[in-house]
């Protein structure tokens, strides 16, 4: 009887959570998977029109539609070889015992709190042909370096996903420091006595703790540059044309530029899938390769 008033309690509790979610990323994704088979306007009053598959036909015809994709797994490699580790010496950074630390967490964590508007616009100030960059490099004798950063399609996407990058280490910087404060320091101690020094230390323990860090790191990671669409919106609209689309910007031009909400639909569901397909791999990779660990100690 306790244990069913227990957990009696516990779905009481969880109700209101639920249904909160339900109505904010369950319903619409339902709405989303089902619009996506209907030719409609987005206007409401207009009756849904059923087109079967066509607009998914629409979308895998559509050139811009791979290079959105090619654009998106540059953002997924970004995460990995420029975010991982510039957030991971920045959380090693502020739990040092350097002086100053404080300010350097706060410091280091203000671009990811900006709103996103906010810092597509200061980009822009900065990146434009006649911008601040390119005015520095005129004026230290490098004016062999300046560009249209923003402009030319060959740089447009890479300097985006530079952009990307600084906004998202600080907060990546604050899940890894979470991992790191949670070593306990007898360990450090204990690996110091024994002559380690700090590469060894980084290697052998920080690393290795940290594991579960990064599993949760690399779904983020993959998650977010699925999603990744105010920056690219403000900073550069998708363009020059359509260099720097993404999924995401060309789900807002289907639907909200030219009208197309079942084209936009179906970009939506190719997202929702995408992104439900990555988390599963990935939470069953890295669950297979701790049942696998666990299996050969016990063996």
């Amino acid at each position: 009887m306790n244990k069913q008033k227990t957990y009696g309690a516990i779905a009481i509790l969880l109700l209101p959570g639920l249904l909160l979610y339900t109505i904010a990323f369950i319903y619409p994704a339902i709405q989303t998977v089902y619009q996506s088979f209907f030719d409609w306007n987005g206007i409401f009053n207009v009756p849904l029109t059923f087109d079967g598959m066509n607009n998914y036909k629409e979308m895998l015809d559509n050139p811009n539609f791979y290079r959105s994709l090619k654009n998106v797994g540059l953002f997924i490699v970004a995460s990995f070889v420029l975010i991982l580790p510039i957030a991971l010496s920045l959380a090693l950074i502020v739990t040092s015992r350097m002086r100053g630390k404080r300010f350097f967490k706060v410091a280091f964590f203000i671009p990811s709190i900006l709103p996103l508007t906010s810092v597509g616009l200061m980009w822009q100030f900065l990146l434009k042909s006649d911008g601040l960059v390119n005015k520095l490099l005129e004026m230290f004798g490098l004016g062999g370096l300046t560009h249209d950063w923003l402009g030319e399609p060959a740089l447009a996407i890479y300097t985006v996903v530079i952009v990307n990058a600084w906004i998202y280490c600080g907060q990546n910087m604050i899940i890894f420091a979470s991992g790191l404060v949670a070593i306990p320091d007898d360990i450090y101690e204990a690996a110091s006595l024994d002559g380690a020094n700090g590469y060894h230390k980084l290697m052998h323990i920080t690393l290795p703790l940290m594991k579960e860090i990064f599993k949760v790191f690399a779904v983020l990671a993959v998650t977010q540059s699925i999603r990744v669409f105010g920056q690219i919106y403000v900073i550069t609209g998708g363009g020059p044309n359509g260099a720097t689309d993404v999924p995401t910007t060309l789900l807002y031009n289907e639907a909200f530029k030219f009208n197309n909400f079942g084209v936009g639909n179906s970009i939506g569901t190719f997202m929702i899938v995408a992104a439900l397909v990555v988390t599963v791999v990935m939470n069953f990779l890295t669950s297979s390769r701790s049942r696998t660990k666990k299996k050969g100690v016990q063996a």
